[in-house]
């Protein structure tokens, strides 16, 4: 609670009168039973048509008068809940960008969405009922038992034998109900995680034939969480018939008692009426109680989970901002130290001992199998994961020592998976440098092969759908590489960016990045031997170790894998004539 509540206070001068209006509201529906049994008691049963039209005036200004304060109560708490959702919401969103890549893999991306979703609604519900009932209701309670006492103490016993019954009631339910929630919200992450999967997978699926299998997996997922939550809400529905058996009881102990005390003179007719319409207002606010605590019992467990992840420790990058100047990084120059690298912070190394030097300037190509460790390496030059040993540095400098916005000055990336935002061809070109101008960005999208199709359609205007799927996967990549040329950068990271492009394409890609008019730094992660061959130098990975270093035709005559992967991609004839 603590942690929802630092963010009400910003709005505590509403989050108080929300309730106070609310209490004011119930002194009111409070008075009207008294003014009924005196209408009963006085006007009627004297015959008094003065009087009884004087205390219905009374009846409708006391129903005029309430209606105003709940209408302001329930403005100020929708205010209230709204508006400290927004702040919550605002701060999980920059504490998800703000974590770690690693610890975003950790956590998972179905749940930051859940929890930025679901789970912040469930806390704005849970604020906005609780400031119009949480004291409204008890107070009700507790006014209507004290009122009846005040009419009669006899029969108001009565109230104390209903208001004790259900209370325990509630509190066995609760008890029973507020951890299987907890499990329900657990499972609910599990079955968005597969969703999420089989929608990024689609084709996949279909492709080998498993859409059957998975179907099955989902249905029984979803099925154990249908059954948890219909057995949890079965007790939980218990709530409501409940609290309508026990206070309709407590009417009819209450109208036979009354009906005796009424004959023995000791109470008039018209306060029975008062004692029933007391016991019927402890009917219709322990129904809206009983309804509170089930919406509570459902935020609790999403105000933990929302608290656990901004409390949550970032995976920290060594991070130390000392270098900000152009001078000290204009050149382009990398030096890679003895790097060694592991996702899980385990002896099992991902990447083991890579020593490099990359001049200024060049070109460095990266090839190797599946899971080599080439797009890993990437990662460690641009900072998205800190060292496990050794350091990188660019012109001399060590990259923990550069802050964020000068890496993403320096680095153009463009990254293993094309990725597009909603908006328009110029927006998605200038995410990094606001700045630049139609000009710089149609000579971006000249030198990625991209301008041709671009033109076609609505030029810089043209709008982009979703992740960009009104575009095929060598557009979005050309697109992509566009977008990292945007801004002149210093080091130019492809990885395996032309996977989707024809050899004619890429040819021309090839010859448009070599002649690049600011001659950055290239390095090019590729599967193809044709797209890095003509590279300065090239690493060769295998099992994140370096097994080979040096041009094309070096590599030829000394690394047996380099040969293996360059003669699988061209027959040796075919070599043979090059």
């Amino acid at each position: 609670m603590r942690f929802i509540i630092q963010y009400i206070k910003k709005y505590k001068i509403r989050a108080i009168l929300a309730p106070l209006f609310k209490m004011l509201e119930a002194i009111f529906e409070l008075l009207v039973p008294l003014v009924m049994a005196s209408i009963i008691n006085k006007g009627i049963a004297s015959s008094d048509t003065h009087y009884i039209i004087m205390m219905s005036g009374v009846l409708i200004l006391l129903a005029v008068v309430g209606l105003i304060f709940s209408i302001t109560a329930q403005y100020f708490s929708a205010y209230v809940a709204v508006y400290t959702a927004s702040e919550i919401r605002h701060d999980l969103f920059k504490k998800i960008l703000s974590l770690s890549q690693a610890t975003k893999d950790q956590v998972g991306e179905e749940v930051l969405t859940t929890r930025i979703t679901n789970d912040i609604n469930q806390i704005q519900n849970a604020i906005n009922m609780v400031l119009r009932l949480f004291l409204r209701s008890p107070f009700i309670v507790f006014g209507a038992m004290i009122m009846a006492f005040i009419v009669d103490v006899k029969s108001a016993f009565i109230f104390i034998g209903v208001i004790v019954l259900l209370s325990f009631i509630v509190y066995v339910i609760m008890k029973y109900t507020l951890p299987r929630y907890k499990t329900i919200a657990a499972r609910l992450e599990k079955i968005l995680h597969a969703t999420s999967e089989n929608l990024a997978g689609a084709r996949v699926l279909r492709a080998f034939c498993q859409v059957d299998n998975e179907s099955r997996e989902f249905k029984q997922k979803t099925h154990e969480l249908a059954y948890m939550q219909i057995n949890t809400g079965k007790v939980s529905a218990l709530l409501n018939p409940v609290t309508y058996v026990i206070v309709n009881l407590g009417i009819v102990a209450l109208i036979y008692i009354s009906a005796t005390r009424v004959e023995a003179g000791y109470i008039l007719q018209g306060d029975v009426v008062a004692l029933v319409n007391y016991m019927s207002q402890i009917l219709v606010e322990l129904i809206k109680l009983a309804n509170l605590i089930v919406l509570l019992m459902k935020a609790f467990p999403s105000a933990d989970r929302v608290q656990e992840l901004m409390e949550m420790k970032s995976d920290e990058r060594t991070h130390i901002e000392t270098v900000e100047t152009s001078e000290a990084l204009s050149q382009g120059n990398i030096s890679i130290k003895n790097v060694s690298f592991s996702y899980n912070h385990t002896k099992e190394m991902d990447l083991v001992n890579i020593t490099l030097e990359i001049p200024a300037g060049s070109t460095l190509g990266i090839i190797g199998g599946t899971g080599s460790g080439k797009s890993t390496l990437l990662k460690l030059l641009n900072h998205t994961y800190d060292v496990s040993q050794g350091s990188i540095e660019i012109d001399g400098t060590d990259v923990k020592k550069i802050s964020d916005s000068k890496l993403a000055e320096i680095f153009g990336i463009v990254p293993q998976r094309a990725s597009l935002f909603s908006g328009t061809i110029r927006e998605n070109m200038t995410m990094k440098t606001a700045t630049s101008d139609d000009a710089e960005i149609k000579s971006a999208l000249n030198n990625a092969q991209g301008l041709d199709f671009i033109e076609q359609k609505e030029g810089l205007d043209t709008v982009v759908n979703g992740r960009g799927s009104n575009f095929s996967g060598g557009q979005k990549q050309r697109l992509t590489i566009a977008r990292a040329l945007v801004g002149q950068p210093k080091i130019l990271m492809l990885d395996d960016s032309s996977s989707a492009l024809d050899m004619t394409t890429e040819a021309k890609l090839k010859k448009a990045l070599s002649k690049l008019s600011w001659n950055p730094t290239r390095i090019i992660v590729s599967q193809r031997a044709s797209s890095v061959k003509d590279a300065d130098q090239i690493l060769v990975l295998e099992d994140g170790q370096a097994v080979g270093l040096g041009t094309h035709s070096q590599l030829m005559e000394n690394c047996d894998i380099y040969q293996e992967i360059y003669y699988c991609q061209f027959p040796r004839e075919e070599a043979a004539n090059e």
